[in-house]
């Protein structure tokens, strides 16, 4: 969240953060979020009957405002079916392992039990399939010999500031889209999410 915010103020970024959403009134990023001057909202679950109010009462709150895009950055709740439908097209999520391998939570740990040679992030569409939608692009890092948890996690941070805010550009500047189950990047379907490694794609 804060690297978006931060790249949002580059004189050439295509998007602005108008508000950041949270559904824990102690999260950090809420207070980052307002020290750099963007709105913030808190909806907290507790103050609702059950997923369906909580995820109506959070749709009817972004849609006071409604923003191009929506970006899931450490949001951890599963979003109900009928939610990802109202947005259908508009939700970018992150998630730290090369999609389709690794769904899910614990993603360092299991990488390293399963000795791969490779890690890295995806950013992709959000659909009503956990972690499932259109992948648009990737961030790769070698696994080393002597990583643990912690210090794979922190490569595998470094690639996700520089592929998210890559692909809300690409979306925010009209390059970027979710048609047919695919990810369309310039008008053509990505066949396979574009991947990162040394240096930026345009």
């Amino acid at each position: 969240m804060r690297t978006l915010i931060e790249r949002s103020g580059a004189p050439d970024c295509p998007y602005m953060i108008s508000k950041v959403f949270s559904d824990r009134p102690e999260a950090p990023g809420l207070a980052v979020a307002a020290a750099m001057g963007v709105a913030t909202q808190i909806l907290d679950p507790r103050d609702h009957a059950d997923r369906a109010a909580y995820d109506n009462a959070l749709g009817a709150a972004i849609e006071q405002d409604p923003p191009a895009l929506l970006v899931l950055a450490g949001f951890m709740r599963i979003l109900s079916a009928p939610f990802v439908h109202r947005f259908d097209g508009r939700i970018l999520n992150i998630h730290p392992s090369l999609l389709p391998k690794y769904p899910g939570l614990h993603t360092h740990r299991r990488v390293l039990e399963a000795h791969e040679r490779e890690h890295g992030a995806t950013v992709h569409f959000v659909t009503a399939r956990l972690d499932g939608g259109p992948a648009i692009v990737q961030g790769r890092v070698a696994v080393l010999p002597d990583d643990d948890e912690s210090r794979l996690a922190a490569r595998v941070q470094r690639q996700e500031h520089r592929i998210y805010p890559l692909a809300v550009g690409w979306y925010c500047a009209g390059r970027l889209r979710q048609r047919e189950n695919l990810a369309w990047l310039d008008g053509k379907p990505l066949e396979e999410p574009v991947q990162l490694t040394d240096g930026n794609p345009s």
